[in-house]
């Protein structure tokens, strides 16, 4: 903004402020940011007529308030760098909070005085929802250097006054925590006096980086030192230092509350764990809280010096879906702890699903259960039944077993490539779903049954056949029977099978 005279500005503002106060269309609205400050003035009521800045501030408190603050060590950084504008040439130097609050000024004792009139003392409070637009409150909701000519403001009161504010960022939150500021009356403080604040808290920027730096080294020297359980090691505003090499979590993981003023929030918003004081205190230390990353792993807050360590959980491993589906008792399933008969429906479609573990459409799977009379729609509530008990453990698109599977026919399987006929006769306890019509099942049946008995006739001693003799189709097969009943005349299993063959 070009220097006006400042008759010149009071006239061309003269009629949006009337318009403001009158709640009326602006004739000729101010710039821009000045503009935007009004409409967020007026929509948060602030009264136009108003004496000043409110007092938020216990007196008997602000003492503790000022030393807990991180701009504290750097005051005096600050008046050195604004000496030139305080003191003598009727300018007040003041240092707010992230909320607003005058936490420490400086100045003559005359331009003093005229502040303590309107507020621009310790411990009020200064936002723009307060007191309307004005150096700080302004600056703070911008996030930029400004200056506020003493008709922009939307106070009657302050319209003797000109400011310019710069906000502080602190580089380790992320949020602006601080506004450094210059006020002085309308004729005496120049618009090219927010160039020098705004440096003044750049230099303010750089040594709280400094700073930060610094701690992060300790901490880092400190964790390194005692070899703790690896973990991802954080500041205590969550931004991550070391041990996420692969930069998985990005910059920082976020610690706040949602809930928190945008004040107190990262970046960007994002819900998060804690909720931190404006005022740089102390901080929570939440111990062993779980949060989710942002690549889905689970993970525990754990408190470290002055940071937090952050360790992963290893995921729990799923569970492991069983089914017993040879020989002639009702089916089963044991899924984690916990063991249930089946239907044979629902026996078929498992045991279809693991045969096949790419998985299966509706369509096929209808066919392979039904045949060309099947009808997916059937098989999509049956599903639905399905996984009303096993949940997760059966996906969709395609259908599909997402878990560990072991089944008693699969075992078969893997007996049979081995040739073990040892593993193969106990394993056996009968033929697959014996009762089962359907196509796919059938030929899974016949084809099982067909090779067990080769393989233990080949390869199966007499302890091996003995026991598929046991079984419902091994009990009256004429080969099995007549190699038993070969056996020694002694033997107990011979003369079983010798009384088998008789007709």
């Amino acid at each position: 903004m070009s220097y006006a005279p400042p008759d010149a500005c009071s006239r061309l503002l003269h009629g949006p402020h009337e318009a403001a106060a009158a709640g009326r269309a602006w004739p000729d609205p101010p710039r821009d940011l000045i503009r935007d400050s009004w409409r967020r003035s007026l929509a948060a009521g602030v009264d136009v007529e108003a004496g000043g800045a409110p007092l938020v501030c216990d007196p008997a408190q602000l003492d503790d308030i000022r030393r807990a603050h991180p701009l504290h060590p750097l005051l005096p950084l600050l008046a050195t760098t604004l000496s030139g504008l305080i003191g003598d040439t009727g300018h007040i130097m003041i240092v707010s909070d992230g909320q607003g609050r005058v936490l420490w000024r400086d100045g003559g004792a005359a331009i003093l005085h005229r502040a303590d009139r309107v507020g621009l003392s310790d411990g009020h409070e200064w936002v723009e929802s307060a007191v309307g637009t004005n150096g700080i409150g302004t600056a703070l909701a911008a996030g930029r250097p400004v200056h506020v000519y003493a008709e922009e403001h939307l106070m009657r009161v302050l319209r003797v006054w000109s400011c310019s504010g710069a906000p502080i960022t602190d580089p380790d939150s992320g949020r602006i925590i601080g506004c450094v500021d210059v006020s002085g009356l309308s004729r005496s403080l120049h618009p090219a006096t927010v160039a020098l604040v705004g440096a003044a808290a750049k230099l303010a920027e750089s040594q709280l980086a400094l700073r930060v730096h610094e701690r992060d080294e300790r901490l880092r020297r400190r964790y390194e030192s005692l070899r703790v359980r690896p973990g991802v090691l954080l500041s205590p505003t969550g931004r991550v230092i070391s041990g996420d090499p692969g930069g998985r979590l990005g910059e920082r993981v976020p610690l706040w509350d949602d809930t928190a003023p945008p004040s107190e929030r990262l970046p960007g918003g994002g819900r998060g764990l804690l909720r931190l004081p404006a005022s740089g205190g102390e901080r929570p230390r939440p111990s062993g809280q779980r949060m989710i990353l942002r690549d889905g792993s689970v993970a525990v807050l754990e408190p470290f010096s002055d940071g937090f360590l952050l360790r992963t959980v290893p995921a729990a491993a799923p569970a492991t879906l069983t089914l017993s589906f040879l020989g002639e008792g009702v089916p089963s399933i044991t899924y984690g702890d916990h063991e249930r008969a089946l239907s044979l429906r629902h026996a078929e479609i498992l045991a279809l699903l693991a045969l096949h573990p790419h998985g299966l459409t509706a369509e096929q799977l209808s066919f392979h259960v039904y045949g060309d009379a099947g009808n997916p729609v059937t098989i999509r509530a049956e599903i639905h039944r399905l996984r009303a008990q096993l949940g997760k453990a059966v996906s969709a698109k395609p259908y599909r077993l997402a878990c560990p599977v072991e089944a008693d026919f699969l075992v078969l399987r893997r007996s049979l490539a081995a040739r073990d006929a040892a593993a193969l006769a106990r394993a056996y306890k009968g033929p697959l779903l014996p009762r089962s019509e359907s196509p796919e099942i059938r030929r899974e049946r016949d084809e099982l049954e067909a090779q067990v008995r080769a393989c233990l006739l080949r390869h199966g001693s007499p302890e091996h056949l003995w026991a598929y003799a046991q079984t419902c189709n091994g009990r009256d097969d004429y080969e099995i029977l007549e190699r038993l009943a070969a056996l020694h005349p002694t033997d107990a299993r011979a003369a079983a099978a010798r009384t088998r063959l008789l007709p």
